[in-house]
């Protein structure tokens, strides 16, 4: 099984190549289901469905042979997963003087469409419903949010689960009666207790970078090519694998018009540094299309030209190109660099880009804030990896350099 996510800036084209990707899979032989997570869904609307498709909301729906797709509805899963929590956080916000219909909208917290497409991710692989899952993220922030989550649930579980559910009882009645604020019940600790037993091993499906791949869907403009580094650095530090950087939108290279040549001058300047920074992971082409991408023609037109004759399933890349880690009081950077000797490598930092260069080859790599402010203390290579030891605070300048 596959999992693809697509993940992006809002307004890069993310849904409709990942509703080709879908299309282009299904038309393989392979059980293909497209998951949207975007809370503004238009995933139904890249493949021209009626609603009247759509009878159970967010029930998985077939468009064509081998091929599903599905748009989770927040309301249909807070009645199937979250009624108890969903219930007790209206209650508090009925409590603090919120009116009814209000203090509805309010309990519905940010999370809880992320956690819902976890359990349709980790139910499917269980059953082995299908081939390929494809996910259609939401904007890069939510993205970001949606693969941390179940880190962050296991370790309120194990930290923190149990003594509020302690507490709950022994004060609980005491705080009520007191402040006349209600205290979550049994049920409601039961509930999330569920959940998180329904999400066991999604962690461990999302890392494993022969199972699932991030493909992050860029425009050549700066600052949606400085969002995608950002988006990179942190499925990286979440220890997802990016295997492809999808450039759409690019114009095309037969034109006279001065308008547009200045235009593909400029693209042409961000797609050469976005190969450069992504390298080895492969940068794919996208043109800007005469037509909205809309329609099963449309979308299998796009699916050729991003894959021509590749299975779109495949893993194009398959390990993180790069990784973070600490050890003791010193941050570590680890980057694959075969064939490389330690006195070949130059670094450098600008802010909080770390700049590597061998020979005139040169790789920029976003630093985590934490680290953005420290110098590279030395450099060993073990094997084919460069390890970076990182401590201290920069100098005035913001760089540093070392051999």
């Amino acid at each position: 099984m596959r999992i693809l996510l697509f993940a992006g800036k809002g307004g890069v084209g993310k849904t409709s190549i990942a509703a080709a990707t879908g299309l282009a899979a299904a038309g393989r032989g392979y059980r293909t289901i497209v998951i949207s997570l975007d809370s503004a869904h238009n995933l139904s609307d890249s493949f021209e469905l009626s609603e009247e498709l759509f009878e159970v909301k967010g029930e998985p729906v077939k468009v064509r042979p081998n091929l599903w797709i599905q748009e989770i509805d927040v309301q249909e899963e807070i009645k199937r997963h979250w009624g108890e929590v969903h219930s007790y956080i209206a209650a508090l916000f009925r409590a603090s003087g919120v009116k009814e219909i209000l203090a509805e909208e309010l309990a519905i917290l940010p999370g809880m469409e992320e956690v819902s497409g976890l359990l349709y991710i980790n139910s499917y692989a269980r059953k082995g419903s299908y081939d390929l899952i494809v996910l259609d993220c939401a904007p890069t922030g939510e993205a970001i949010r949606f693969v941390s989550l179940p880190t962050i649930l296991e370790w309120y579980m194990k930290k923190f689960f149990n003594l509020e559910r302690k507490l709950a009882k022994v004060v609980g009645p005491f705080v009520e009666r007191i402040y006349n604020v209600p205290m979550p019940e049994d049920s409601c600790f039961d509930s999330i207790e569920s959940l998180f037993n329904r999400l066991e091993g999604v962690e461990e499906l999302l890392s494993d970078s022969k199972v699932t791949s991030v493909r992050l869907v860029t425009n050549p403009e700066k600052i949606v090519v400085k969002e995608t580094q950002r988006a990179f650095l942190y499925f990286s530090l979440y220890g997802l694998c990016v295997d492809g950087v999808i450039v759409n939108k690019v114009f095309p290279a037969e034109t006279s018009d001065l308008f547009l040549r200045e235009w593909q001058v400029l693209q042409g300047k961000y797609i050469s540094e976005l190969e450069s920074y992504f390298s080895p992971v492969p940068v794919f082409r996208l043109p800007l299309y005469q037509r909205e991408v809309k329609g099963i023609k449309a979308l299998q037109e796009l699916a050729r030209d991003l894959y021509g004759d590749h299975d779109p399933a495949e893993v194009f890349h398959p390990e993180p190109p790069y990784c973070f880690a600490k050890d003791d009081d010193h941050y570590l950077l680890r980057i694959k660099l075969p064939f490389v000797t330690k006195e070949e490598v130059e670094l450098s930092k600008r802010g909080d880009e770390l700049i590597i260069k061998v020979g005139v080859f040169k790789r920029h790599v976003i630093l985590p804030k934490n680290m953005a402010t420290l110098t590279p203390q030395g450099a060993k290579i073990e094997g084919k990896t460069l390890t970076i030891k990182f401590g201290g605070k920069e100098d005035g300048q913001g760089k540093e350099r070392r051999r």
